[in-house]
């Protein structure tokens, strides 16, 4: 089933969703971070910093900004491919993935509140 969503009433959703995240007692993370959190919770691993800057279309120190941020937050955890070097995986938390759900948890309650 699809949701079939105005413009306003995205944009709506969009808004509450956010105050919601900055009126919480979480991390207040920026969209750049969601994306990528998102990226690393939803897809499949493995997760490199070189392959998430390619998906984001960024640079790796703009992802390497990003992970130091989250890997404080405990949000996601960061290690060297023992098979390559070169590489940076990054891994999942049990902060982070209860972070995620209940971002989601969030959202699919503002989506309810949106008059019809």
């Amino acid at each position: 089933m699809a949701i079939v969503l105005r413009p306003t009433q995205a944009l709506r959703l969009w808004q509450q969703v956010a105050l919601s995240e900055v009126l919480s007692d979480g991390p207040d993370l920026s969209t750049r971070q969601i994306a990528i959190l998102l990226c690393i919770y939803l897809d499949q691993p493995p997760h490199t910093v070189r392959g998430l800057a390619q998906r984001l279309g960024v640079t790796k120190p703009v992802i390497s900004r990003a992970l130091d941020t989250m890997g404080a937050l405990k949000l996601v955890t960061r290690h060297r491919d023992e098979r390559d070097k070169r590489n940076v995986l990054i891994g999942r938390t049990v902060e982070g993935a209860l972070f995620v759900e209940r971002f989601g948890d969030t959202i699919i309650a503002k989506a309810r509140e949106l008059p019809l």
